[in-house]
């Protein structure tokens, strides 16, 4: 159990290094080697840009997410997930004030939970992402208000 935990948070301190998302990566902890691959993205996205994407149903019908609105981006390839554990309520919702640091929801890659923060703080004008769906490295979950 120890050399899963050295495992994960080595990758954890790796994954978050890298400027952008690594093609792979390989670890290895004693005997044991974990490697993981991913596809690269076919286009880098644009830092600040928030993709044309279906509003969930959180979002008031026909709600559009302000152009000048900064974004918090997922962390790493995975799973979007935008609550603690399956039933529990959501880390925020539309409208919440969120502060620097605070987490926002949770990224899974390779059963590693990865936490998405908040880079400062404010009130959240969007959710981007349905949860559960897959998401690429810096690709925009939320959007928000500074304050």
């Amino acid at each position: 159990m120890r050399i899963l935990d050295a495992i994960q948070s080595g990758a954890l301190r790796l994954l978050s290094g890298f400027p952008q998302q690594p093609s792979g990566l390989r670890i290895q902890v004693g005997e044991v080697t974990v490697e993981a691959q991913w596809p690269q993205a076919s286009a880098a996205p644009v830092a600040g840009a928030v993709p044309d994407l279906p509003a969930p149903a959180e979002a008031a019908a026909g709600q559009r997410v302000p152009a000048a609105d900064p974004v918090i981006a997922a962390p790493s390839i995975g799973v979007f997930y935008r609550c603690p554990e399956p039933g529990a309520e959501p880390f925020v919702a539309v409208g919440d004030r969120v502060s620097a640091g605070q987490q926002v929801a949770i990224v899974e890659a390779m059963k590693l939970m990865i936490p998405v923060t908040a880079p400062a703080g404010g009130v959240v004008t969007a959710i981007l992402k349905q949860d559960g769906e897959p998401v690429q490295f810096d690709e925009p979950l939320f959007s928000y208000r500074p304050e």
